[in-house]
């Protein structure tokens, strides 16, 4: 029997498993571990077995392999996102506006059928939706809220199984969505035999509580661009982090992100298949960094990502390789049969330079020079964004390079 195990630096109590032979090479690790989230003794040990029994649960289903879902089957493992999202947004439900009710009820709507009869251009024109754009969107939201259902569970299922656990994610999302419309109305929204129903009785609830206006992640990442001055690139990469972490995180308000919302997201990334330096460097850092701007510029009162990390440990074989001879040989010579000169040149030019793949794609005519007879590459940020101010150089052309024709 497991028993809560405590931590001897944090205090903590962990829950820790063997992971059973037959499913390690899938789980991908020797031991389960996950925090029980207390550090009293009595309480880890009442943690303890719902977080087994969830463990156990997604362990036999992974070993029952491929499946599929049926209806009910989907909604039933979305029912819980139908009380997260009422939770979340309680407090304050007119803040909700990710989730667009008028959109959520033709999600998955077939298209209309087109009219043969009809002019081409007409047809074309008649079925344009305005919303086509959106709709995608959150359509894609809800695929990943249910792979990342599926992968909390331990399943694997089918296409069908995955889509149909998608359409009832979007159905609990859409239910929940309209009784927080209720409520930011005056309603009451109360739960009732596992199932919500609104009453125009607003009770002695007292009103709804108030919290600090919202701050879209674009706008904060605007206001500390301002100041930091990123370069272009920079920029755009931690735009990118933040609409991801907004998908899925279901809204954009950096005031209502906390802690345990991060620790989720990093764990999602982790199932997804990301390695720990990546989640570590490119997803927390840019969240930890933008979120410190907004706490010592007084925007944000603390900051949710600060004690939010991972570990990064690298394994045998795990780590950056070069090319083999092998293989350069193999990449170098398929160049040589492309017509296309990014696929023909820049192979060549990155072998033989050592140069970043970035700074070899941004090169102009006017940076291809020579210098006492020697024909060079001048990596300049008047190209484009550099890593590091130190990265501006010139850089010997070899004699391959030029023997092959460049």
């Amino acid at each position: 029997m497991s028993r809560p195990w405590k931590h001897p630096k944090t205090n903590v109590y962990w829950l820790r498993k063997r992971v059973p032979e037959a499913l390690r090479a899938i789980v991908g690790k020797r031991e389960e571990k996950r925090s029980l989230g207390t550090r009293d003794p009595a309480e880890a040990k009442r943690r303890l077995l719902p977080a087994l029994s969830e463990l156990e649960t997604k362990w036999k289903n992974l070993q029952a392999g491929p499946q599929t879902l049926s209806e009910q089957e989907a909604h039933k493992l979305a029912r819980p996102i139908h009380d997260q999202w009422i939770e979340r947004h309680r407090a304050n439900p007119s803040s909700q506006t990710f989730w667009d009710v008028e959109l959520g009820a033709r999600l998955w709507a077939a298209p209309a059928p087109i009219d043969f009869s009809r002019p081409l251009l007409e047809n074309l024109t008649s079925g344009f939706d305005k919303d086509s754009l959106r709709i995608t969107e959150l359509k894609e939201w809800c695929r990943g809220i249910a792979d990342q259902v599926l992968t909390a569970q331990g399943l694997i299922v089918d296409e069908v199984g995955r889509l149909r656990l998608a359409k009832a994610v979007s159905a609990a999302i859409q239910r929940a969505s309209m009784s927080l419309t209720q409520l930011a109305q005056g309603e009451v929204v109360t739960e009732i035999d596992g199932s919500f129903r609104s009453t125009s009785d607003f009770g002695q609830s007292g009103g709804l509580l108030s919290s600090p206006a919202p701050i879209p992640f674009d706008a904060l990442v605007d206001q500390w661009a301002a100041e930091k001055r990123p370069t272009e690139k920079t920029l755009y990469e931690w735009r990118r982090v933040f609409r991801q972490l907004k998908i899925f995180l279901g809204h954009d308000d950096a005031t209502q992100v906390k802690p345990a919302n991060l620790i989720a997201w990093k764990s999602a990334l982790v199932a997804a298949g990301l390695r720990s330096k990546t989640i570590k460097d490119a997803k927390l850092a840019p969240v930890r960094a933008v979120l410190r701007w907004a706490v010592d510029n007084g925007r944000l009162p603390t900051n949710p990502a600060a004690r939010v990390g991972i570990d990064v440990k690298v394994k045998p074989g795990e780590s950056k390789r070069s090319y083999t001879d092998e293989e350069a040989i193999l990449l170098l010579k398929a160049s040589m049969e492309e017509s296309n000169p990014i696929l023909r040149w820049v192979p060549w030019l990155c072998a033989y330079s050592g140069a970043r793949v970035a700074e070899i794609c941004q090169l102009r005519a006017e940076d291809i020079f020579q210098i006492d007879d020697i024909w060079c590459l001048r990596i300049t940020p008047e190209a484009g964004p550099l890593k590091t101010s130190s990265s501006e150089r010139a850089v010997p052309i070899h004699s391959a390079v030029i023997d092959q024709g460049f």
